[in-house]
């Protein structure tokens, strides 16, 4: 929760595409287990992959995916008021573990290896 509130308030001082390259590298830093990192925002992706990796989706997969995880967020969050705040989602698919975290309006996709 901590990470999360630094990267939050990072995002809100500074916007541009250095910092969220930098939330990217950070994050890649964290667990060697982290393959990408994806920052949407409004429409526009930030991304990383871990050096020597292969993505298994193309970058218009990629965005499509996102763009269905940012509308299913805002889904979740229509039950706010009865079960309290998502904090994260988590996908399991056969390949990767898909983790999603807000960061206020701004969707955290990590993918991570099983």
């Amino acid at each position: 929760m901590l990470f999360q509130a630094s990267l939050q308030q990072r995002l809100n001082r500074n916007n541009d595409y250095m910092e969220y390259e930098k939330i990217c590298d950070e994050i890649l830093k964290c667990d060697k287990d982290i393959r990408y990192v994806g920052i949407y925002n409004f429409g526009e992706l930030y991304e990383k992959m871990r050096p020597g990796l292969k993505n298994y989706l193309t970058k218009e997969e990629i965005e499509m995916s996102l763009s269905q995880a940012v509308y299913r967020w805002s889904t979740r969050k229509k039950t706010t008021n009865r079960i309290g705040k998502p904090i994260f989602a988590l996908t399991k698919y056969e390949k990767i573990y898909r983790v999603t975290v807000p960061i206020g309006r701004v969707g955290l996709i990590l993918k991570v290896l099983n």
